[in-house]
């Protein structure tokens, strides 16, 4: 892990931008913490760092004001890391589906997702790996956000990650239901009702495949952009209960 850049936020988080091999990253860290952190993995939408980091600021500083350390990369294909040729055919694909008003066909969510999650989780585990090796970061260790299918890889192959929040607002090939049922860390799965373009039911059917006997749903009414604030706090206040 290299770290490129360092600023101080509102005078009390520590910004930090790294890089770890060819992943860009970012590092917020209490300022003033006197001991080691627990940490919290923001993982972003596959829409670019650079987009998406008003949002994941935001979070980073709520984080921070709680005692926690919060951590981020760039998905495989994202903002500026090389394109995936099979991805784009894919992403083509599946515009001219929805465009057409045609059901997103198991095949098209395969191609799109599963490559991704594949890439992803090990990339994630290599900058847990990086991260807990820091003298200002502890244990234990929460995930964040992103593409529901990461972070339930990742609940189920990394033993370090304590519990998880996921946002259910991204197709889900039938794989993952068989490795939700192996997942056991507890869970706060965030829906919004009325995601344009993604499967109530199929979030619904995933959130009942978990095999963790702590999971709770939270579903909003709104689209995919319109989470109310108050769910964020009620997810800020799960990870306070479970990593502190």
């Amino acid at each position: 892990m290299q770290f490129t850049s360092e600023r101080r936020l509102d005078g009390a988080v520590r910004e930090r931008e790294f890089t770890l091999g060819e992943i860009p990253g970012i590092l917020w860290t209490p300022a003033s913490a006197s001991a080691p952190a627990p940490l919290i993995l923001l993982s972003p939408p596959p829409l670019g760092l650079r987009k998406t980091y008003p949002r994941l600021m935001a979070r980073a500083l709520h984080s921070a004001a709680d005692g926690f350390a919060t951590a981020t990369i760039e998905l495989p294909g994202s903002g500026d890391r090389p394109r995936l040729p099979a991805a784009e055919q894919v992403l083509a694909d599946l515009r001219r589906a929805m465009a057409a008003g045609e059901p997103v066909s198991d095949e098209i969510i395969d191609a799109l997702i599963l490559p991704l999650v594949d890439k992803a989780v090990p990339e994630w585990q290599a900058a847990l790996d990086a991260l807990l090796s820091l003298p200002e970061i502890g244990g234990p260790v929460g995930y964040s956000g992103g593409v529901i299918s990461i972070g339930t890889r990742l609940a189920v192959v990394e033993p370090r990650i304590s519990a998880a929040v996921l946002f259910a607002g991204s197709f889900v090939p039938r794989a993952m239901f068989e490795e939700a049922r192996q997942v056991t860390i507890p869970l706060h799965v965030l829906l919004q009702w009325d995601d344009e373009g993604n499967d109530r039911q199929a979030a619904l059917d995933l959130f009942d495949a978990f095999g963790s006997k702590e999971k709770t749903l939270h579903a909003n009414m709104g689209g995919h952009t319109g989470v109310p604030q108050f769910a964020g706090e009620a997810a800020a206040q799960f990870f306070t209960r479970h990593l502190k």
